[in-house]
């Protein structure tokens, strides 16, 4: 089903990115599925650098956060074997990097929030947390972690 509506919305989901760092993608537990922060990355690399509302606009913003998600997706996929196993997003936090006097971070996580329910419909809505913040790592603009319910 979900993976039927990807095909239908024509969207393709990348590659799982694997970890630099001493962490796991998702972790699975009773039910629930917790994806580590996902960069906005193309083909492994992030290819946007700086901070929201300074060398990067809020549309160039609002994509990366898309690709954060669909990264995000991938990871699930992976993790679970498909993403019809998907009950329902739970939570999604988002962090922008920030320049001064940005506080638009909730029109950033927006599309991420917009791509999840054109993708899962009513399962793709959630609670969420917009927060800004003054660096990313490798000085992406967004970093996206969600919380997923899945069925065995």
């Amino acid at each position: 089903m979900i993976e039927q509506r990807l095909v239908e919305l024509g969207i393709a989901l990348p590659e799982a990115a694997s970890p630099s760092f001493n962490y796991v993608p998702v972790t699975l537990y009773r039910g629930v599925a917790y994806v580590a922060g996902q960069l906005p990355k193309v083909d492994g690399e992030i290819r946007i650098r700086g901070k929201a509302g300074g060398e990067v606009s809020l549309e160039t913003a609002r994509g990366e956060a898309r690709i954060c998600i669909l990264q995000g997706l991938a990871c699930l996929k992976q993790a679970l074997g498909s993403l019809d196993r998907i009950e329902r997003v739970l939570k999604v936090t988002g962090f922008v990097a920030s320049a001064a006097g940005f506080n638009d971070q909730p029109k950033v996580l927006d599309a991420a929030s917009d791509l999840l329910g054109e993708i899962l419909g009513e399962a793709g809505r959630h609670a969420r947390s917009a927060v800004g913040v003054a660096e990313l790592p490798r000085d992406a603009s967004v970093e996206i972690e969600l919380v997923v319910a899945y069925r065995d």
